[in-house]
């Protein structure tokens, strides 16, 4: 996810690689990053606090704590710290790090390596207008954010983080049903997949609620309504809010014992 955001902010213009720094313990990863993107990368986190004034802390959330106590004697109030560890909560964050940090929590998720990213924000009491700011742009160069409260974020982890799953599981169900049907896998796979993406651009740029777009391809006693009636019967639409509120629910019991 972070090889994803640098990339992502120095495609989209929104920084340079002259001004972005990298540590990673895996010397092969250090120097693949470097030789790919042109950063600068050490071994060292302290050398990235030194020459930083935003720091992403993009580490696995059982790692969060023993960062947060190296990182606690040099990140100073000037440095806007910004985690993507999920269920580390900003006040686990802002405790370690000591009174008046900066810090904004997001959630992203996977198709941000490919620019399609779909996150959220949340700000700590400290972070300004200005963070924000900064936040959004680097979110938005590898798909799009919103900022939240940091309540929401459970129910942001068990929609965008965990729905790519849901998502590739519907498609793979579409391939198969075009299998059943008589397609070649290939076929049925690229259209299923093809069919998903054309939907969601369809929803993002006519703003026209996803009910309305279903509309205008139903037709009366036509084959998708046939269709739609099967997924009613079968329970989809209930069975897709059952799998988003099982994930948020998972996501909060998660937080609640996170390492701190």
């Amino acid at each position: 996810m972070a090889s994803a955001l640098i990339r992502g902010m120095i495609r989209a213009g929104v920084t340079t690689a002259d001004l972005v720094s990298t540590s990673d313990p895996l010397a092969s990863t250090r120097d693949e990053l470097a030789r790919e993107t042109g950063i600068t990368a050490a071994a060292s986190n302290f050398a990235m606090v030194e020459r930083s004034d935003v720091l992403v802390l993009a580490v696995k959330p059982q790692s969060m704590g023993q960062v947060l106590r190296e990182l606690a004697a040099v990140v100073t109030p000037d440095h806007l710290v910004v985690s993507i560890a999920a269920g580390v909560s900003i006040a686990t964050i802002s405790d370690a790090l000591g009174a008046g940090r900066r810090v904004v929590r997001v959630m992203p998720n996977t198709p941000a390596l490919l620019g399609e990213g779909a996150s959220a924000y949340a700000l700590g009491p400290n972070a300004t207008s200005d963070d924000a700011a900064v936040v959004q742009a680097f979110l938005d160069s590898v798909g799009r954010a919103v900022r939240v409260p940091e309540s929401q974020l459970d129910a942001v982890t068990g929609l965008s983080g965990s729905g790519p799953a849901f998502v590739y599981m519907i498609i793979e169900a579409l391939s198969d049903g075009g299998v059943r049907a008589g397609l070649p896998r290939d076929v049925a796979t690229m259209l299923a997949a093809q069919t998903v993406l054309g939907s969601a651009r369809m929803v993002l740029e006519t703003n026209l609620h996803p009910g309305a777009l279903k509309d205008q391809v139903t037709s009366p006693g036509g084959t998708t309504i046939a269709g739609l009636h099967a997924l009613e019967r079968a329970g989809v639409r209930g069975a897709l809010i059952d799998a988003v509120q099982a994930a948020a629910h998972r996501s909060a019991e998660l937080a609640a014992v996170a390492p701190q």
